[in-house]
């Protein structure tokens, strides 16, 4: 039973697949209590990386083990298909040629482009191992999926909660579309930092006498120069201090917290503080615009800080999400004078056309020019990339669709569900609780053509907007026919409902919306589209897992439109893994060149190997993946598989007549009947499926992992195995002590085969096949895979045993340290050639002398002398001898009794009754 795992794991693989172990699996569970764990769809572009090897096997593992606890637990992966990913990898690919394409051609590049990825992902997620329903998965690109997602759009129109308005998004200039925050990644980046004068205009006289003229400023500061010609106020905290303070010819306006700091940026020296007030006091007063002729208002806002800057906040409503709201309370108008390519609209005095990134430094000169600029320098700090393109992003007002967060209560909705729902890491749930908490409405248009369109029309008579649930529905119905392509592929009267007409001025004359929905959307619908579609998929699932930045990404996204349309979270637990890191604690990334392939992890090392990686480590915590780590797992995995090699040895698998194989059904020994070293095993192995099965039970999959090496490692292979092994060679076949043996090591192999089946399939399954060999179809089930973990067996007596031969392994460590170091004073070669005399007092004697006759097998020697000793007190006393006697050739112990039967003069009195039985049985 070779390993050579990269060679022999793909026949296995088609092995399955050929005899459809995994339908066989749902066949037998059917009627069963059910699990679902819904798969969260990775994105189709790519070949699989590390990150989702490692959330594929987690899965896998949960789903198998859930299985082998009676569970039918069907597993259905998906992919999410749409999105800018793929429409931009194949614009790459058609280079000029997208000119002449219109949105269905483009988007049948996209389809295409998706399902060939889609196979080359599957086949690495089915050669890691994983069973699932790989020749039906869910797609959001299938007709019945679109569908879907346009019926959840529909009704959350239905709830009030879709409207179309002008507000800050995140906006990619480089892809031309608006971003969702699970779409932003945040990169460092080099910045122009500023401090910027604002003139005063109203009279602050009335605050103190000493402030009347002029000539105060208020001083702001921005990374962000490029926003300065959408300014339309500065927000003040309304109860923090400021400070009216001279420096030199000038005076300034900055939080008096801040003083110190801003004194030391701008080279005031040591400024004179004229006045001092709270912000609120500045309410409504006017500022001029430092290089546009235009007024910037003093308004109040809670979110201002004393962390960095000067108190005094820039707002640009038409820029970020603060100041919209800002702009809002104050009725500013939403300024943008930024296009969809990120550059200045034409009538943008002094920059107008330029790209705003390349402005910044233009706008610094400008003001330095003017002397509006107290001090600037480069700043570097993280600031918001695209995920695609990694291009820095902008926050730019345009209008765009949204799910209302507050209007229809489906903030507090959520909040509400988010504490039905159990969370590991148990933090997971304040983290998800604040996200919901603090997010702005959701932007759920995009400006592209892959993807499932928002469907909306507009009257071309008045320009009224038709947003209606049933016109939806109506749609939805023929993208159940045709897919989401129809909608390109119609014109707007075929699209709607016969006789629609314009609900303000009763026009019949339509044109249909060209945005589409957001990715997250497609995702997040995944639920209603699976779940409760077919009677072994109920709706909500019982599981969610996938990495931790899915909190803002498909657990929320999926949770918004569950408590929107059912009122509940679609979940009813959620867990999140780390990243997977490289020695250097790097996050992983294909494009970057950090990190490890898991196809050639695969190809060298096997897909075991990555499985036993993923179930060793506890999986909430970010995991360093390295050659040293592996190289060990590798050993454990040798030391797992050596282990159950031996054991299958010792059921007869080998063509031997006198070592028939073991028939668990004919020559099993009745466990009150057993030697009680082989008791104490089996009472071992009891603990082991108690404490897997624990752990499988609460996805602690590192302690199951730990439970079951350690056994292997320590109650099996050093300690229980090592003793065996002089047992199982010199004892008759069929004498009850090695029948004894062999039942412990059948049920041991029996049950360490089915416990960790989840985690090493490949092995489980091939040790299964070995130990059923030759046995009758009704003995043995099709695939480990199908059978069940093994019961919990109590047995009367079991502590007091497990104490009992505690206590021996106690001594028998301190055996071994003796023989140890007789070994090294060389007075003995191997422990064989060792008596061993050991005194003892009390308790520990008369345990020794319970067990006198199991002493030598016990401390693996030839010779055991054990007399009381008083002189011990609660330990033992250990003298090492030449054992006396010659040496077996047969078992190799040293024995008086060697030559004592002449027909036999080289074997001892022990082994010569087993040769017998052995000649006799040939």
């Amino acid at each position: 039973m070779k390993a050579n795992l990269p060679l022999r794991e793909p026949e296995m693989i088609r092995h399955w697949d050929e005899t459809d172990v995994y339908g066989k699996i749902r066949k037998a569970r059917a009627g069963s209590p059910g699990f679902v764990l819904h798969d969260g769809p990775p994105y189709a572009n790519g070949a699989i990386h590390m990150g989702h090897a490692f959330n594929k096997i987690l899965k896998d593992i949960i789903v198998k083990s859930r299985t082998m606890m009676g569970f039918d637990a069907p597993y259905v992966p998906g992919w999410d298909c749409h999105g800018l990913p793929i429409e931009i990898k194949v614009e790459e690919q058609l280079g000029r040629r997208k000119e002449g394409l219109d949105r269905l051609a483009i988007r049948r590049e996209c389809r295409r482009y998706a399902e060939t990825f889609i196979d080359i992902q599957r086949q690495g997620f089915k050669r890691l191992e994983v069973f699932g329903e790989w020749d039906d998965p869910y797609l959001t690109m299938s007709h019945r999926y679109e569908a879907e997602i346009a019926r959840a759009f529909g009704r959350c129109v239905d709830k009030g909660l879709v409207y179309k308005g002008l507000k800050p998004v995140h906006w990619c200039p480089s892809c031309q579309t608006a971003l969702a925050e699970a779409e932003v990644e945040y990169e460092d980046h080099t910045s122009p930092s500023v401090y910027v004068a604002f003139p005063v205009e109203s009279d602050l006289s009335d605050l103190d006498p000493a402030l009347g003229g002029r000539d105060w400023a208020v001083v702001i500061w921005t990374t962000t120069p490029w926003t300065l010609p959408a300014n339309l106020a500065i927000a003040f905290h309304p109860e923090y201090d400021y400070s009216a303070v001279r420096a030199g010819e000038r005076g300034y306006i900055v939080a008096t917290e801040l003083l110190g700091a801003v004194a030391a940026k701008c080279g005031w020296g040591e400024p004179l503080e004229v006045a001092r007030f709270k912000g609120k006091v500045l309410d409504r007063r006017r500022a001029r615009h430092p290089f546009i002729d235009r007024e910037s208002l003093l308004v109040l806002a809670d979110y201002v800080t004393l962390d960095a800057g000067t108190g005094c906040v820039h707002t640009a409503p038409g820029h970020g999400s603060d100041d919209y709201v800002t702009g809002r309370n104050y009725r500013l108008e939403t300024l943008c004078p930024v296009d969809d390519r990120g550059c200045f609209l034409q009538g943008v005095e002094h920059f107008g056309g330029r790209p705003v990134f390349e402005a910044n430094r233009a706008i610094v000169e400008f003001m330095r020019g003017t002397g509006s600029l107290l001090h600037g320098e480069d700043f570097q700090h993280s600031y918001p990339h695209c995920w695609r393109c990694h291009q820095p992003i902008i926050f730019r007002a345009t209008p765009q669709w949204f799910i209302a967060m507050d209007g229809g209560g489906l903030r507090d909705a959520a909040l509400a569900a988010i504490g039905g729902v159990r969370w590991i890491p148990s933090w997971g749930e304040e983290r998800i609780r604040n996200m919901v908490g603090e997010r702005p409405d959701w932007c759920i248009s995009r400006q592209r053509a892959w993807g499932v369109p928002i469907i909306a029309f507009y009257c071309r008579g008045c320009g009224e907007v038709l947003l209606d649930g049933k016109v939806v529905d109506h749609v939805a119905g023929l993208f159940d026919r045709e897919g989401a392509d129809a909608w390109y592929a119609h014109a707007p009267e075929e699209l709607l409902p016969a006789g629609t007409a314009c609900p303000r001025c009763g026009g019949r004359d339509f044109r249909r919306e060209f945005d589409i929905l957001d990715v997250w959307f497609d995702s997040g619908s995944s639920h209603l589209a699976t779940l409760g579609a077919r009677p072994d998929m109920p709706w909500p699932s019982d599981l969610y897992i996938e990495g931790g930045d899915q909190y803002r990404g498909w657990f929320q996204s999926s949770l918004l439109i569950a408590v929107a349309l059912r009122g509940r979270a679609p979940y009813r637990a959620a867990i999140t893994h780390g990243w997977t890191l490289d020695e250097k604690g790097r996050t992983m990334s294909k494009s970057k060149g950090i990190g490890v392939d898991p196809n050639d992890l695969v190809k060298e090392r096997g897909a075991e190997i990555v499985r036993l990686l993923v179930s060793s480590v506890n999986y909430v915590e970010d995991v360093r993946i390295f050659d040293e780590l592996l190289d060990r797992l590798g050993d454990s995995y040798r030391k797992i598989r050596n282990t159950c090699r031996f054991m299958l040895g010792n059921l007869g698998n080998q063509p031997d007549p006198a070592h028939p194989r073991f028939d668990p059904e004919t020559d099993s020994v009745p466990f009150d009947r057993m030697l009680e070293i082989d008791r104490w095993a089996l009472v071992c192995t009891g603990r082991l499926v108690r404490r897997c099965l624990r752990g499988y039970e609460e996805y602690q999959l590192h302690q199951v992992y730990g439970a079951l090496y350690h056994f292997c490692t320590v109650d099996m292979s050093a300690f229980y195995l090592d003793i065996l092994k002089d047992r199982l060679y010199t004892a008759p076949t069929h004498s009850a002590e090695r029948r004894s043996a062999q039942t412990a090591l059948w049920r041991i192999l029996d049950a360490f085969t089915r416990l960790i089946a989840p985690i090493l399939s490949f092995t489980s399954e091939e040790v299964y096949a070995a130990m059923h060999e030759g046995l009758p179809p009704a003995a043995r089930a099709e695939s480990v895979h199908l059978t069940l973990f093994p019961e919990i067996e109590e047995r009367e007596g079991e502590e007091a045993l497990l104490g009992e031969w505690d206590r021996l392994r106690a001594v028998r460590e301190s055996v071994l340290k003796a023989l140890e170091e007789a070994r090294q004073g060389g007075l003995i070669g191997n422990a064989l050639e060792a008596a061993v005399v050991i005194g003892a007092a009390g308790d520990t004697a008369a345990l020794l002398e319970r067990h006198r006759g199991e002493l030598p097998a016990l401390f693996i020697v030839s010779q055991v002398e054990f007399a009381a000793d008083e002189a011990a007190g609660d330990g033992v006393r250990i003298e090492i001898r030449k054992a006396e006697g010659n040496k077996c050739e047969r078992c190799w112990n040293y024995s008086k009794t060697v030559g004592a039967d002449p027909a036999f003069p080289a074997l001892c009195g022990r082994c010569v009754p087993a040769v017998v039985e052995m000649t006799r049985c040939r």
